[in-house]
């Protein structure tokens, strides 16, 4: 099998998966929120490659909902969204901003895990729960599913974070290395994010399963001020 032919099959295969268990954490989404209820969607972390069936699922599959927001630190062509800015969720918004983008349903798919250090994941549900009015959904890859999904690489992500760059950078692998690009979450370290904010919202964590072990957490959150 030629090189290029491999990588496409690599590529393929893991694209299939990740798109299989994003369409079962959207069901699971579904069954949880009343869909009809949701007036607004505000998708955090929107990418503009629109070339995988996996990118912005949530937005394609929950169609019914009248109006669809984006921030997003790309700039953003696809006209299913009435309103895009074009910025980090780790910056900060003033108030014009966060009344615009607020929105009933707030999604971050897999972007958690992009956004850098601790400091930066936690101003990432800080400024979600802002632009909140009633659920906020955060899905993310499980550090300790066997392989890495991103580099593709299995068990290494197990080592110490500062052991797993390092090697990481011998491999080669210079963009994943940085933490700025990839920081991994377990079960424990999610929890004690979203346990910052327990006077916001209340949440559950749902595990997703492959091959017997979770490869996915999916999170769903409802504001407190809406109880």
């Amino acid at each position: 099998m030629k090189k290029n032919t491999y990588v496409q099959f690599e590529n393929s295969f893991f694209e299939k998966i990740i798109r299989k268990k994003r369409m079962e954490m959207l069901d699971l989404l579904k069954r949880e929120i009343n869909i009809s209820k949701i007036k607004d969607l505000l998708d955090i972390g929107t990418t503009d490659d629109t070339a995988l069936r996996s990118s912005n699922i949530f937005c394609h599959m929950l169609n019914k909902i009248p109006t669809h927001k984006s921030i997003s630190n790309q700039k953003i062509k696809d006209k299913r969204f009435k309103l895009c800015l074009n910025k980090s969720i780790t910056s900060n918004f003033n108030k014009k901003q966060i009344n615009v983008m607020k929105s009933d349903l707030v999604v971050s798919s897999a972007t958690i895990e992009h956004v850098g250090n601790l400091a930066s994941q936690i101003q990432k549900v800080k400024n979600m729960i802002s632009l909140s009015r009633k659920y906020i959904v955060i899905t993310t890859p499980n550090r300790f599913f066997p392989i890495e999904v991103h580099t593709k690489l299995p068990l290494i992500h197990w080592l110490p974070k500062k052991t797993f760059r390092k090697v990481l950078l011998w491999l080669g692998m210079t963009y994943f290395a940085k933490e700025k690009n990839l920081n991994l979450l377990d079960r424990l370290e999610l929890s004690q994010i979203l346990n910052m904010f327990s006077k916001d919202m209340n949440y559950k964590i749902y595990n997703i399963y492959f091959l017997g072990f979770v490869s996915n957490f999916l999170v769903i959150c409802k504001m407190k001020k809406n109880d």
